[in-house]
């Protein structure tokens, strides 16, 4: 029978709707029959892709006596951390704290009034490697709550303030340049000099810390993109991409790249193909221009929703195997190419399997459970085989009738943001109006479809129904979706949705005593600790994408007060992002693009092709761009711009004081090309 979880649109809860836990889902139902029976309440979180979530389901959740006792003894609440980010952070935090480390499965011993007193994450169902068993731990949780409240009780009210801490930071002095210079130094000193990436395994790809080196270009610090050139260069030669569909898995547990958590989650591949466009943009490889392309059409291909919307993510298992539908044996692989497999073979012959086998690494041994995980063997910059593109799409289309991972197809807020962002930038600069196309279609399905009766944006979207309070993160990445998606076509919509969304989140997140942003809205629920989040690995904070969208906002529109509101964040967290760079690299990002001489360009007139052309050929952060029709007033950076002579004409401003207008492209990429430009009045 059924538990309370059968009626919710998360993937991962519906998994554990069938099992004798009789789950709850987080709400007043379960926390108002803890408080009323007195009882500890047993948190656990996880996400629909997640191996060790499944394992541990498997073993203790789907087990009758396990279930009984808890069912027994525990108020059972089941969390999606993907649809419930402020749950998910305020208890991990608390099992940091309590252990020293962090992961998903998260279990979690809450007291009736939600202040958590024990947890851990994986618990086996026997004792083994040293760990208890979960009913051990679930019996020691008991006997403590029954036999030391009063102890507990104490400690409540130190473990609320240490969750609240973030929120009552205090503001002081914005970094300037020198102290920039140092955490670019110390960011770079925590490089993998042989493997790229940063920090030893398991390694996450390390999406913002690569944007940032590459914003700042050859100023970010010695050999820094270099090092974006080795990170870049191994991770797409690594198992970490899928060789054959494209897309990233969500992190290696080695420190060459080579094995992956199977898994692929939306948010990474956005961030991921926005680091290998701006790579191909600064340093000229095509194969990172192919990376790009590659991750993008399998988000159109395999991840998009039939109203444009793009799912969550792919599970790392596929019949209870983990990797299982990615690996591959040699004879496998010959089957296929020779055309007696479960594939086609390749056109004409021409590809020879055995080169086939060499150019990805593929042995007898294997290198993966006696199977292999394709990889480029020689390294990204190899020549492929002859026949390479016919043989992958053979390989494809054999791995396609193979049983596919679990797809979690719920929609988030802030997930599709990333994905509109990665679409719209790579639509203009590659010229791909398939990608602009899918980047409207997403973002009109977002502000349409996944907001409440008044307006507010909503966090998830599931088989018709949107719903959950949206957060800070989901408001903050729009903002700079649709900024990005305005500047790749010049809907003026776009603009005037980021600019109306940028309002709410300010006056629904903003904190007016001591500045920068909290991560859930005013009216949002009651949780034990209202917080404000940072942290910008894997995925940037809300806090972190605030202050970069308001600085881009306020350069677009002249408005200050999006600016000031972006200079409380770095205010307030500034100097801890300078201290632990490789913590902060999207904060560092928004201190980069407010310390230095941003360009605000305006191109005015009927055809701007031409015009457009010269400012997309490079990679330009720290420029926000505006065209439209002379007579254009949205945004504000068009306002009495006019063309010239009859011809479409450029405007290379900063803050909103303006060199001469230009007509020939040669003379605009001369004025994009100078240090400063100088101000001239303008009418």
């Amino acid at each position: 029978m059924a538990n309370r979880l059968a009626a919710e649109t998360s993937p991962y809860l519906l998994q554990h709707a069938e099992n004798p836990v009789d789950w709850y889902p987080w709400g007043e139902e379960a926390l108002g029959r803890a408080r009323a029976e007195d009882l500890p309440i047993l948190l656990s979180v996880g996400y629909s892709a997640c191996h060790w979530c499944h394992v541990m389901e498997r073993e203790s959740f789907e087990d009758a006596d396990t279930a009984a006792f808890m069912n027994a003894n525990f108020v059972c609440i089941k969390v999606d951390r993907e649809e419930r980010p402020d749950v998910d952070a305020i208890y991990m935090e608390a099992v940091q704290a309590f252990t020293g480390q962090g992961g998903w499965p998260m279990t979690v011993f809450l007291d009736p009034d939600g202040v958590p007193f024990h947890g851990g994450t994986y618990f086996p169902p026997d004792t083994r490697s040293g760990m208890p068993s979960f009913r051990m731990v679930m019996e020691a949780v008991l006997e403590a709550y029954r036999g030391k409240r009063d102890e507990i009780r104490e400690r409540a009210a130190a473990t609320v303030g240490r969750l609240e801490a973030l929120a009552r930071v205090e503001p002081s002095e914005v970094p300037g340049a020198a102290r920039l210079e140092g955490a670019m130094t110390a960011l770079l000193s925590r490089a993998d000099p042989t493997n790229g990436g940063f920090g030893s395994a398991p390694k996450f790809p390390p999406a913002s810390a690569l944007e940032l080196i590459l914003s700042r270009g050859a100023g970010g610090g010695r050999g820094g993109l270099e090092h974006v050139e080795r990170t870049l260069d191994a991770m797409l030669a690594g198992g970490i991409y899928d060789q054959l569909g494209g897309g990233f898995a969500r992190y290696s547990v080695d420190s060459a790249w080579l094995v992956p958590h199977f898994e692929k989650m939306l948010y990474d591949n956005g961030l991921l193909a926005r680091a290998y466009l701006h790579g191909y943009q600064v340093l000229g490889h095509a194969r990172y221009r192919r990376v790009c392309e590659e991750t993008l059409d399998w988000l159109l291909r395999e991840m998009r929703g039939p109203e444009g919307g793009f799912y969550s993510a792919y599970d790392a298992d596929s019949e209870g195997e983990e990797g299982k539908f990615y690996v591959w044996t040699p004879a496998e692989i010959r089957a296929v190419l020779a055309g007696d497999g479960a594939g086609p073979a390749t056109t004409g012959g021409r590809a020879d399997p055995e080169a086939i086998l060499a150019y990805y690494g593929v042995t007898e041994a294997g290198n993966f459970e006696g199977k292999n995980i394709l990889h480029l063997a020689a390294g990204a910059a190899a020549a492929p085989p002859p026949g390479l593109d016919a043989a992958r799409a053979a390989l494809l289309a054999a791995r396609a009738q193979r049983v596919p991972p679990g797809l979690d197809d719920k929609r988030l807020s802030s997930w599709n943001a990333l994905a509109i962002a990665a679409l719209a930038d790579a639509g203009a600069a590659l010229g791909r109006p398939d990608y602009l196309e899918a980047a409207a279609t997403c973002a009109e399905f977002v502000l349409d479809s996944m907001r409440d009766a008044d307006g507010h944006l909503l966090r998830t979207y599931k088989d018709g129904r949107a719903h959950l309070n949206a957060y800070l993160e989901d408001h903050a990445f729009l903002v700079e979706a649709l900024l990005v998606l305005y500047e790749a076509g010049f809907d003026p919509r776009w603009f005037t949705a980021a600019r109306d969304l940028a309002e709410t989140m300010i006056e629904r997140f903003g904190d007016e005593e001591r500045g920068g942003f909290f991560s859930t809205s005013a009216d949002h629920e009651s949780l034990i600790a209202r917080r404000k989040e940072v942290g910008d690995h894997p995925i940037p904070a809300g806090q972190s994408a605030a202050a970069l969208g308001l600085l881009r906002l306020a350069a677009l529109s002249g408005e200050r007060a999006f600016a000031d509101r972006a200079v409380g964040v770095l205010a307030l967290f500034g100097e801890p992002a300078v201290t632990h760079p490789d913590s902060f690299a999207h904060l560092l990002r928004a201190l980069d693009f407010h310390l230095a001489q941003t360009r605000e360009v305006a191109l005015v007139g009927g055809d701007l092709a031409t015009l457009e052309r010269v400012v997309r050929a490079a990679f330009r952060p720290n420029l926000v761009l505006a065209g439209g029709p002379a007579g254009a007033v949205e945004p504000p950076l068009l306002d009495a711009r006019t063309e010239i002579g009859g011809e479409p004409a450029a405007y290379v401003c900063e803050g909103f004081s303006c060199n001469l207008p230009v007509t020939d492209p040669a003379a605009l990429e001369r004025e994009l090309a100078d240090a400063r430009p100088q101000p001239q009045p303008q009418g």
